[in-house]
């Protein structure tokens, strides 16, 4: 009870939690579409999924401040890529959380003359540049781990059987790329964390590819991809060590 207590009681817990919530709500609205007899529970999940959506917005008031910190951070990595990567990333999603508050406060009535549309698209635009920078700081340590790992030669003794014991599969696929999958899926394996921050900002990237045009989608590839990425936050929360870094 006592790491539930202690989760729930973050506002990045509160947040993880909501989000979950409202895309299972969007995920069980596209699925209940079409049947008639339940048009009373698919209205009830929309306002649900309204609700918790304007109210994450409220749980992310201040977070631009974070994101700021998180930039003077990672500009002093050591590592250029990471660096550079990681503090556009922040940077970006700095922008989408000051478009975010603005929403809210045109949703609350609090400011008045703006055009709604714009600030949206913009907030998406941020949105979508960030998540861009975290998967090409995935894929940059994936490369990295990929490069050590084929290197070392025990692990090459490995991926020399398993070609061995699968000659027709090496013999049928583009030359050296079932050795290339098999020490990609071994790399994934052997860093649950990087795995994890892969799939989740992937699943994310699907929500600013649709609301920009980029990729349309429907209802429930967005609550399936939401839900997803909410509950691997979830976990990533509560495991620390399944948390990538920096």
């Amino acid at each position: 009870m006592d790491p539930f207590v202690k989760f729930t009681s973050q506002s990045q817990g509160r947040d993880r939690i909501f989000r979950a919530a409202q895309y299972a709500c969007s995920l069980a609205v596209y699925l209940l579409r079409n049947n008639s007899d339940r048009k009373d529970l698919v209205a009830k999940l929309k306002s649900l999924e309204t609700s918790l959506s304007a109210g994450r917005k409220l749980l992310r008031l201040g977070n631009a401040a974070n994101s700021i910190e998180a930039a003077k951070r990672t500009v002093q990595l050591s590592d250029r890529v990471l660096r550079l990567c990681l503090t556009v990333a922040n940077v970006s999603r700095t922008l989408y959380f000051i478009c975010d508050n603005v929403l809210w406060a045109k949703s609350v009535g609090l400011i008045r003359n703006i055009d709604k549309e714009r600030w949206s698209l913009n907030c998406f635009r941020f949105y979508f540049f960030s998540l861009v920078m975290h998967l090409s700081r995935d894929v940059y340590a994936v490369l990295q781990v990929m490069t050590k790992r084929s290197r070392d030669k025990n692990f090459k003794q490995r991926m020399d059987q398993h070609l061995t014991e699968n000659p027709e599969v090496a013999e049928v696929v583009v030359p050296h790329l079932d050795g290339f999958l098999f020490l990609l899926l071994e790399t994934l394996k052997s860093h649950p964390d990087l795995a994890l921050d892969s799939v989740k900002n992937i699943c994310d990237l699907f929500i600013p590819l649709d609301k920009l045009g980029l990729y349309q989608s429907n209802g429930g590839v967005i609550g399936f991809c939401g839900l997803i990425s909410s509950l691997i936050g979830i976990v990533t929360l509560t495991q620390p060590r399944l948390r990538i870094a920096p």
